[in-house]
């Protein structure tokens, strides 16, 4: 900045402020009494709006900052694994926030900007909702190992409509997906029995104990039926019913991109799980 331009300056400041903030003489310039109190002040102002474009300048930069992540409950135990070490391996100056609730209350959050990205079972049918596809996956029956299913790897879908299915609570969609299944297989009325549990762990623990049978996603397989030596699998005929698992984001979020991304980046992650990928 030029001599003469900087004097044009600090005399337009004085006049919007009415006061004299420089004693000038013939050879030097001093800060008056008043100009000394108002200069601390202005440090103070240029070294937060140098804070304040350093964050911005950190804002921009990919995959900083916080990343609040809404999980349905039927995913949460047996991805976030997954979903946690890539963030730590790939994103280390991500700070991801993890919320675990229902698809309602996930759906809400997202639409009132509570939470940014979704990890969850899709078709939603949401306008302003962006569905990023991750991968689709089978459901196995799980029985109590004397059950006439035990070890099949042929059960016709059609014999849901005899089966005394236990479900999860109401809200849960895995419920809602297993009705769905039970309906195409030309099932008309609700489940068998009113049993029903809060959680996959509850659920499977009453099919040890003799109550019914239930449908399980694959990547919950592995987990939930470990923990009981009264439990048995069964693999439908084709074509096996299955449900798809996605990250949802507003349609209008300022990081697309990112999530865009981050969502490759994971489909990548996920090779190895007894899933389908979906490009």
């Amino acid at each position: 900045m030029s001599q003469p331009a900087l004097s044009s300056a600090v005399s337009a400041l004085e006049e919007t402020l009415g006061i004299q903030l420089l004693e000038r003489t013939t050879r030097k310039v001093l800060l008056s009494p008043e100009g000394e109190r108002l200069a601390a002040r202005a440090r103070t102002v240029l070294d937060a709006v140098g804070y304040f474009i350093e964050e911005a300048d950190a804002v921009r930069a990919p995959f900083t900052g916080v990343l609040r992540l809404g999980v349905i409950p039927t995913v949460a135990p047996y991805l976030l694994p997954t979903v946690l070490r890539l963030v730590h391996d790939s994103y280390p100056d991500l700070e991801l926030q993890v919320h675990e609730e229902q698809t309602s209350s996930l759906l809400d959050g997202l639409t009132q900007g509570r939470l940014d990205l979704l990890l969850l079972a899709v078709p939603l049918g949401m306008p302003g909702v962006t569905e990023l596809p991750l991968f689709d996956e089978d459901f196995v029956l799980v029985t109590p190992c004397d059950h006439w299913f035990a070890g099949r790897c042929d059960i016709p879908r059609d014999a849901l409509r005899e089966l005394d299915l236990l479900l999860l609570d109401e809200g849960h969609c895995l419920r809602d997906q297993a009705l769905e299944v039970c309906r195409e297989a030309g099932r008309t009325d609700g489940p068998a029995t009113t049993t029903s549990a809060a959680g996959l762990s509850t659920l499977v623990q009453l099919v040890g104990g003799g109550l019914g049978v239930t449908l399980l996603p694959r990547t919950a397989l592995r987990v939930e039926t470990g923990r009981s030596d009264h439990l048995a699998t069964g693999y439908f005929a084709d074509p096996v019913p299955s449900r798809r698992i996605a990250l949802a984001m507003r349609s209008s979020a300022a990081r697309q991109g990112e999530y865009e991304a981050f969502a490759t980046a994971l489909r990548k992650e996920l090779v190895g799980l007894p899933v389908r990928i979906v490009e």
